[in-house]
């Protein structure tokens, strides 16, 4: 009995948190100043794709899981780029401590999309973001349409085909 009642409680948890993952789909691209890896000032509303759908991904350099998730889709950026016109932009949240890893690991591991840093935590907070990987897909109104938290390996795959399921609605 004690089994089933744990079990019932984590159904009731998780279908919670989808529920207020949906229930944030909608939600418009709130107007937040960030910084490129060069310091110069970028306003969050010009990272939308005015021709299609954009994916932020918020991430740190000390997040093993977020390392693994960039390196991953960069892997099939190029593939994504050419099917679907996506753009993808990886939000650093690192504070001023390890803003100056935030170039050196992009560079050095290759990335081939937009790196932006959010130092004082004031995108993700504005976008409930608490844990990392944080990923969000928008469309080009800049409505969130679909958002993701953690990563596990082939996460990849599952935004890659709800991007292109979107792409076609369009």
């Amino acid at each position: 009995m004690q089994f089933i009642k744990k079990n019932l409680l984590l159904v009731f948890i998780c279908l919670l948190f989808s529920n207020i993952l949906q229930a944030q789909s909608g939600r418009k691209l709130p107007e937040i100043d960030l910084k490129d890896i060069t310091g110069k000032n970028i306003n969050s509303k010009s990272i939308l794709n005015d021709s299609g759908l954009t994916v932020i991904d918020f991430w740190a350099t000390w997040c093993k899981p977020c390392i693994q998730e960039l390196d991953n889709i960069n892997e099939v950026f190029p593939t994504w780029v050419k099917e679907t016109g996506v753009k993808f932009v990886a939000i650093s949240i690192d504070d001023a401590r390890n803003i100056a890893k935030v170039a050196p690991i992009a560079n050095s591991r290759g990335w081939k999309y937009h790196i932006l840093i959010d130092s004082n935590g004031d995108f993700k907070r504005a976008l409930n973001v608490n844990n990392i990987p944080h990923t969000f897909l928008l469309n080009r109104n800049g409505e969130i349409i679909w958002q993701h938290n953690s990563y596990n390996p082939g996460d990849e795959d599952e935004l890659f085909e709800l991007i292109k399921k979107e792409t076609l609605k369009n």
